[in-house]
Order: structure tokens, then C-alpha cells, then sequence
């Protein structure tokens, strides 16, 4: 009977949780400002995460790292009712750092939801990529748990990158209307407030959001060298670049995004 009382309660709840869903959704605005995100690394969860590396190798890693296991950093979301931009922020999140602007790789991601389209631009081992195609939505698992972010309700729902074996849990706002959200993670029925990578590995969590016509903040840079690719080349490189690091047996995140 126990049992039986177990699953009815979670039917309940899922029901309870499709019905606010749908009735916040139906009330939901179409907003126009900026995002910005705080993005928290821990290197130690990062490795231990790695399914080639060795117990040995992992603790030898951290050991190096040290305190310097966990880093912070900003980025920042512009956005309209139909687009989208994404890039790392100057701003400095740890204490004693003068800011990220020196060390920051090219990475700017964009979304057109009218349109269907995306344009990307990644620097991955050296080398720089743009990516020009037409939008494909991640196959998002939405779950039934919910939380405040930034004073908004907010679902949970899960992806799962068979390429990187990361497990992705993503948080949305049930009261904005946009599909957008942090890095490449997007097609939500809300904006994505929260990222959880692998358990704590990454979390991206916003911290601040504001509302204001924007101006020139979605243009593109104008000069961008890097090799136009479409996004099934860009997984191809992705997978040959993952399958020469595990057998290296070297964590792959040191010379891509995570």
C-alpha cells in the first residue's frame, strides 16, 4: 500500500506541476533586456566527471590545482521576444582579479527564433569556428521540481550531451517567454535562468536580470576570422577532438568550452 501511495503521490505532483506550467505559461511576457549570469567551475568536479581518467590521475590533477579549484566568472545574455546573444563578460567575479578581458577566447552565441537560424562563433584547440545553420532544439526532458531564481518560478528539466556524457539540468522561468538561455542551451518553454553540469561541475545561475531596449547590443562583431561550418560539422570535429583526448587520457576541457 505503500507503494502504491508512493506513486500516486508523484502522478499528483506531476499533475499539479503540468498545470502550473501551463497556467504561468498563459500568463507569461515577452521581455527585452539582459541577463547576467554567474558561472562557478569546480576543476575537481570537472575531472572526477571524466569517465577515461584514472582515480590516480584525478587526484593528482586536484592536488596541483589546489586552492584554485573553483573559479568564477561572468557572462551575459541579451535578448529580445526573437533573439538572442551570448558572450563572457568583462566583469571580474573573484576576488583580487582584475577581470577575465585577457583571457577570454572568441565565443559568441546567438539565436534567431523567427527566423529558425544561429550563428556561433567557438574557439576549440586553437582554432576558430563559425557556425552558420538552421536552429536544432536540444530534446529537453521537462521534470516537475521547482524553485526561485532571481524572484522568478522557475521548472527543471533534463538534457543529456551523449557527445561530452554530461549530464545537463536546466532551470526556466515560468513567467518569461523566451526560449533562450546560457551558453548553448536553449529551447525551453521559458528562459533559462539555471545551469547544472554534472552534478555542480558547472553551474551557471543568473544574478542579475534587467529590462531595457537594447540598441546596438545583438550586432555582431564585424571582423571574425574562423572556418564557416555548419553544425554537423562542428559535432563531427567535436567527436574526433573528444576520442583523441580519451585515448591521451587528458581531460578534455582544457582547451574547449566545458
Amino acid at each position: 500500500m505503500q507503494k502504491y501511495n508512493h506513486i500516486i503521490s508523484g502522478f499528483k505532483l506531476g499533475v499539479l506541476a503540468a498545470f502550473l506550467l501551463i497556467t504561468t505559461l498563459a500568463s507569461a511576457q515577452k521581455i527585452e533586456g539582459s541577463v547576467r549570469y554567474l558561472m562557478t567551475n569546480d576543476w575537481a568536479k570537472k575531472m572526477a566527471a571524466v569517465d577515461y581518467l584514472s582515480k590516480q590521475a584525478v587526484d593528482k590533477m586536484t592536488y596541483m590545482i589546489g586552492d584554485r579549484g573553483v573559479y568564477k566568472t561572468y557572462s551575459r545574455l541579451f535578448l529580445t521576444p526573437t533573439q538572442t546573444k551570448y558572450e563572457d563578460s568583462d566583469e571580474s567575479a573573484n576576488k583580487g582579479d582584475a577581470g577575465y578581458s585577457w583571457l577570454k577566447d572568441a565565443y559568441t552565441i546567438t539565436r534567431n527564433y523567427d527566423q529558425k537560424t544561429m550563428r556561433d562563433i567557438i574557439d576549440m584547440a586553437g582554432k576558430t569556428y563559425i557556425i552558420e545553420d538552421s536552429i536544432h532544439m536540444p530534446k529537453w526532458k521537462i521534470l516537475n521540481e521547482m524553485k526561485e531564481i532571481e524572484g522568478h518560478i522557475c521548472m527543471n528539466a533534463q538534457w543529456n550531451d551523449t557527445i561530452k556524457k554530461q549530464k545537463v539540468i536546466g532551470w526556466f522561468a515560468l513567467d518569461i517567454l523566451n526560449s533562450g538561455g546560457p551558453e548553448r542551451f536553449f529551447g525551453l518553454p521559458g528562459l533559462i535562468l539555471e545551469v547544472n553540469i554534472n552534478d555542480g561541475a558547472l553551474v551557471i545561475t543568473a544574478d542579475q536580470i534587467a529590462l531595457k531596449k537594447l540598441t546596438t547590443e545583438l550586432d555582431m562583431p564585424k571582423k571574425i576570422k574562423g572556418k564557416k561550418i555548419k553544425e554537423t560539422e562542428y559535432y563531427a570535429i567535436l567527436r574526433k577532438y573528444m576520442a583523441e583526448k580519451r585515448k591521451a587520457e587528458e581531460p578534455y576541457f582544457w582547451s574547449m568550452r566545458y
